[in-house]
């Protein structure tokens, strides 16, 4: 796909549920706000945003507020939008994340879903309509999509051609994206 807009991912800074290994996603069971470390993240990233134009995020508190310190920052508004989200783990969500990975041991996490969640091809094919609405939308801008490891990593793999065989032995953990992290889709 040729892009008409250039996209920036950044995953939200670290958050209380990064530190502690519990998973969050929607809706949020209880509050894990960013961390001091995960602010400072976001902080230091800000003087390579100058140029965005738009910003997207997830409405899960951590992309939320990694994305109100950056409005804040660059005097931009917000546009939330659920498609964002991390992946849904259903009967897991608020749980420890070895609970949700000893669930998939051995099972193809594109196909097979957590009880009452999502799998991985919900996530890839809700973050792939997001980025066609963006297309349809916008020409020319600079937008900055403010998201979550999982569906940035599903993003970046797709325009890297990877495919869901592929996936886990070239997005390994080493190259999915990390808190705080900045990097350009195209």
């Amino acid at each position: 796909m040729k892009l008409k807009n250039k996209y920036f991912l950044l995953r939200h800074g670290e958050s209380l549920s990064n530190k502690y290994e519990i998973l969050s996603s929607w809706p949020e069971k209880k509050e894990y706000p960013l961390t001091e470390k995960g602010r400072k993240q976001i902080e230091k990233i800000i003087p390579k945003l100058k140029d965005i134009d738009l910003i997207f995020s997830s409405d899960i508190l951590r992309a939320k507020q990694t994305a109100e310190i950056i409005s804040f920052k660059l005097n931009k508004k917000i546009k939330y939008d659920k498609r964002l989200r991390e992946i849904d783990t259903g009967i897991f969500n608020g749980e420890k994340v070895y609970k949700y990975y000893n669930f998939f041991k051995g099972k193809n996490k594109f196909i097979v879903r957590a009880p009452k969640g999502e799998n991985y091809r919900d996530v890839k094919k809700r973050i792939l309509n997001f980025l066609k609405f963006l297309e349809k939308k916008y020409k020319n801008k600079n937008i900055l999509i403010i998201s979550h490891q999982l569906p940035l990593s599903l993003l970046e793999a797709e325009f890297k051609g990877i495919k869901e065989k592929d996936f886990f032995k070239k997005m390994t953990p080493d190259k999915k994206i990390k808190t705080g992290e900045l990097r350009k889709l195209n």
